[in-house]
């Protein structure tokens, strides 16, 4: 025997003892022992880490690193001997029955390990371990495959006809299943073919899963500054066994395993064979640059000061500051209220627009300062569809889709109008619920029987309404209220459900010069910096503030419930009619908590105040006034930013307004609140 290979086993066994993995290999045996049944393969899984038996011996270390098939045999001469050794397994009888699957708990740190669909060459003929990083965009259900089986010889007089486990085939990483139980292999005695002894074949779980470089996402944005072009592509991945089923549909993982190539007749196809999967979670809170952070100091004599400076100046790249206010900082509230939880505070946006060009480019933008802000192109599905695995199993694989993508952070579905009926109807369906469901027939994909899969959809939504276009394809009603619109062209049930209900300041008929003079410079130069703000506030800033709000954690103040609370119950009983009852939707209540906790991380505070319930309460007064008309509560249609915010004195008057528009909710909840009592200044 080769001393160096003795040397290993020796060193392996040394590990395993001091790692406890002997123990947990002793305990695996137990269970096989106690069945009294005979397999053809025995499977263990050896955890590795690379760093502590390279201590040990480099020369192992390495050989694990960069010979895994090989030094899964020198775990299998150990494993086989300890057992012998130690009676662990009667019915063992060969070395060649032991199956070892190892699984590094890290690799070193070092370019050469990580492995790029987006990088050239792909190097899947190593066989030796990688890390890889990427978004699940399609997942197949879970089949069997064989982790093994026994092979015995046609002639009868032969002695490997019967009895002894000779002939064992196994697993190996990017085989097929023809690969692994053929029908031409021969006895190495009498040279008769061999055949397989059914009895003893061991079946494990195999799921086939695609994914795709997290950078792709860039290439689904609407508006990006990065120039930089990329070549990239999905890869499939094999979980088996304990792995099937561990991966969720739409999340970024980072796995170890081994590349290899799949042929499937002319077809060649490059896969990994996964040993071990970490969820990547999101990135912590980030830094703020100093200049807002100085924006804050100045504005801290006010609640609100700070969000509508914010909002004034937001997005001067493609609308001058201080246009669209309201629906720029209805923008920045969802952008903060974007997280990969579920039951989290979601706030969808439904813009009703005639400038759609412009409110594209400004939506465009924002998704932007997002990782996952997507925008749906129109040919793909926004929901998950099902379709046939394209390896050739035939079985169903279910295929992400824009909302899956935007997973915690936002999709941008375009023009509403331009949805059929039953497209609205599931949008309407998945915004209630925040789940939707996968139908997979079991007759069309080899099933017994059918399946449904549910799927949570944790995204915000944004989408717009051209009222040109409603106008043209609706008979305008007749019979409206006070400060209602025209949004007929929606369903009114799908109208309620998004949390926001918007009307831009700027009709097309009546565009500000401002707007016009910023969209002649930019054609002119796209790449000029029209305002100074755009210098002190860049794109990137802008991103790393979103990204530090985002992550706040708030609490309600019990003013602040009470004030939401209060507005609520007094709302419902103005906002109702004699046939249909109250108007106001059951989400409602969810929807003011949102604005408000929304609200309170972009002022980066983590108490939500009365103040920040009081934006909640006119934005969404606003959006109930565009939908049912007017109330007794009577805010103007821009009560959030009355007037323009140019210096200091027009945020005094600013304040001064919203106190009043306090003082008036108060009054509202005392008159129309059943039993509601709030405290006012003058008590």
């Amino acid at each position: 025997m080769d001393p160096e290979i003795q040397k290993m086993r020796e060193v392996a066994l040394v590990y395993l003892d001091r790692s406890g993995g002997l123990q947990k290999f002793v305990h695996d045996c137990k269970k096989y022992n106690d069945s009294k049944q005979s397999y053809a393969v025995y499977r263990f899984i050896i955890s590795i880490n690379p760093s502590d038996i390279a201590e040990l011996d480099a020369t192992l270390g390495n050989y694990i690193l960069h010979n895994p098939l090989q030094a899964a045999q020198i775990f299998q001469s150990v494993c086989f001997i300890a057992i012998k050794t130690l009676s662990l397994i009667e019915q063992l009888q060969t070395e060649a029955q032991i199956s070892i699957l190892l699984k590094p708990t890290h690799l070193p740190p070092l370019p050469s390990y990580v492995l790029s669909l987006s990088a050239y060459p792909f190097n899947y003929t190593s066989q030796r371990f990688y890390i890889s990083e990427g978004i699940v965009i399609a997942m197949g259900t879970v089949t069997k495959y064989t982790q093994g089986a026994r092979f015995l010889c046609t002639e009868e007089t032969c002695p490997f006809s019967e009895g002894r486990f000779r002939y064992i085939r196994v697993h190996c990483p990017g085989a097929t299943e023809s690969a692994t139980v053929r029908t031409d292999f021969v006895c190495s005695l009498c040279s008769s073919p061999l055949q397989e002894d059914m009895k003893f074949r061991v079946l494990g779980d195999k799921q086939i899963v695609e994914m795709i470089d997290a950078k792709v996402l860039n290439a689904l944005k609407g508006y990006s500054n990065n120039k930089s072009h990329f070549r990239t592509q999905a890869f499939t991945v094999f979980l088996r066994d304990e792995l099937a089923n561990k991966m969720t549909i739409g999340n970024h993982y980072r796995i170890i395993g081994i590349p290899a190539c799949v042929q499937n007749g002319l077809q060649a196809t490059a896969c990994i064979e996964v040993n071990s999967i970490h969820l990547c979670k999101p990135k912590g809170p980030s830094f703020l640059s100093d200049n807002f952070k100085y924006l804050l100091s100045l504005t801290s004599s006010s609640c609100w000061r700070f969000t509508a400076v914010l909002a004034n100046i937001f997005a001067s790249q493609v609308v001058p500051p201080g246009t669209y206010n309201t629906l720029k900082l209805a923008i920045l509230l969802s952008l903060v209220q974007t997280c990969e939880k579920e039951n989290a505070d979601y706030l969808d946006l439904l813009i009703v627009t005639s400038d759609t060009l412009v409110i594209d480019r400004l939506l465009n933008y924002s998704l932007c300062l997002l990782p996952r802000g997507i925008r749906h192109p129109p040919s793909s599905e926004i929901f998950p569809s099902v379709s046939k695995d394209k390896h050739g199993t035939g079985s169903a694989s279910i295929q992400a889709c824009s909302t899956v993508l935007a997973k915690g952070g936002v999709c941008y579905i375009g023009d509403l109008s331009s949805y059929k009926k039953d497209k609205l109807e599931l949008l309407q369906s998945v915004l209630e619920s925040r789940t939707t469901t996968v139908f997979i027939p079991g007759k069309k994909y080899g099933e017994e029987a059918d399946q449904q899969v549910t799927i949570s959809v944790q995204t915000n939504f944004w989408s717009f309404v051209d009222v040109d276009s409603s106008s043209k394809k609706h008979i305008q009603k007749e019979n409206f209220l006070i400060g209602q619109m025209d949004v007929s062209l929606i369903p009114a049930n799908l109208a309620d459900v998004f949390g926001l209900l918007i009307y831009n300041e700027f009709p097309s008929c009546r565009l500000s010069s401002p707007l016009v003079h910023h969209i002649l410079k930019k054609a002119i130069n796209p790449e000029a910096m029209l305002y100074k703000v755009s210098q002190q506030f860049r794109t990137q800033d802008y991103e790393e503030f979103i990204l530090f709000a985002k992550n706040l954690h708030v609490e309600l103040s019990s003013e602040a419930e009470n004030l939401i609370q209060g507005y609520y119950l007094a709302s419902r009983r103005v906002r109702r009619d004699s046939i249909h009852g109250s108007t106001l939707s059951a989400s409602a209540l969810k929807i003011l908590i949102s604005l408000s906790k929304a609200h309170t991380k972009l002022s980066l505070r983590q108490t939500v105040l009365e103040e920040d319930a009081l934006i909640a309460i006119l934005l969404l007064e606003s959006s109930l006034t565009l939908k049912h008309g007017t109330s007794a509560l009577c805010i103007a249609p821009n009560s959030v930013f009355p007037f323009d915010l140019s210096d200091e004195n027009s945020l005094q008057q600013r304040d001064i307004y919203l106190m009043q528009c306090h003082h008036q909710l108060l009054k509202f909840i005392a008159a129309y609140g059943p039993g509601i009592h709030i405290n006012t200044n003058e008590e």
